[in-house]
C-alpha cells in the first residue's frame, strides 16, 4: 500500500498564493455552501514521521507521603552554609588581620615579644595553627550540624526508595 496524499486544490508555491475568497459577498443572498470548505482532515505530516507515542497511563497518588522535605535540605544547606562560613572567616580573618597590621602597624609588628623575636614573626608562625584551627572548626561542625541531617535525609530516601520499590 502506497501512501499517496491527495494534491491541494491550488499550487503550494509562495509565488502562486491561494485564490482569495471573499467572507462577505456583496449580494443579499447567504453565501454557498461551499463558499467556506471544511477544514482538511489531519494527517502525519510525512508517511516516514513515526506515529505519536501512546498517552502515559495515569500515576496513581502515593500511599505514603514523601518522607524528604524540603524543610531537611533547607536545615541542611543552612547547617553547610553556617560550617563553610565559621571556618572560612576564622582562617582568613586572621590573614587579613595580619596583613593590616603589617601595612599600618609596623611598629608594632617590629617590635620584638621575647629574646629579639618580632612579634610579626610570631604572627605569621601563628598562622599555621590557626589554619588547623579552621580544619577543625570545619570538621566538628560537620559532625555536629551537618552529617546528622544528611544521614537523615539519606535514611528517607532509602525509605523512599524502598517504598517506590515495593508498588
Amino acid at each position: 500500500m502506497s501512501y499517496e496524499p491527495s494534491p491541494p486544490p491550488w499550487n503550494p508555491s509562495p509565488w502562486n498564493p491561494p485564490p482569495h475568497r471573499n467572507p462577505h459577498p456583496r449580494t443579499s443572498a447567504p453565501p454557498a455552501r461551499d463558499a467556506f470548505p471544511a477544514p482538511a482532515p489531519s494527517r502525519a505530516p510525512h508517511p516516514w514521521h513515526p506515529p505519536a507515542p501512546p498517552a502515559p497511563a495515569p500515576r496513581r497518588a502515593p500511599l505514603h507521603p514523601s518522607l524528604g522535605h524540603h524543610g531537611d535540605l533547607r536545615r541542611l544547606r543552612s547547617a553547610y552554609r553556617w560550617q563553610r562560613r565559621t571556618a572560612t572567616l576564622t582562617a582568613l580573618g586572621y590573614f587579613v588581620l595580619f596583613l593590616v597590621l603589617s601595612a599600618f602597624a609596623p611598629s608594632f609588628m617590629t617590635g620584638t615579644v621575647t629574646d629579639g623575636v618580632p612579634t610579626g614573626l610570631l604572627l605569621a608562625l601563628l598562622q599555621v595553627p590557626v589554619t588547623w584551627l579552621a580544619v577543625a572548626l570545619y570538621e566538628g561542625t560537620a559532625r555536629r550540624r551537618v552529617d546528622p541531617l544528611a544521614a537523615l535525609i539519606r535514611r528517607q530516601a532509602a525509605l523512599d526508595a524502598r517504598r517506590e520499590a515495593a508498588r
